[in-house]
């Protein structure tokens, strides 16, 4: 399967994470790479929801 690019829109490609998990001895597809750019932003966004909803509790 052909990653899509058009399902990008992060600030680091598909690419250049394959790229450097390569370059740290990790040998992943392109796919790969793009499933692991997705749970870090998924996880970034609870991490900051998170964040807000205890300071607005704290407020």
């Amino acid at each position: 399967m052909e990653f899509e690019e058009e399902k990008h829109n992060g600030k680091i490609s598909p690419q250049k994470a394959q790229k450097m998990l390569n370059d740290e001895g990790m040998d992943v597809t392109l796919e790969e790479a793009a499933e692991i750019l997705s749970f870090l932003k998924f996880m970034a966004n609870a991490v900051v929801k998170k964040f807000l909803n205890e300071k607005e509790e704290n407020s």
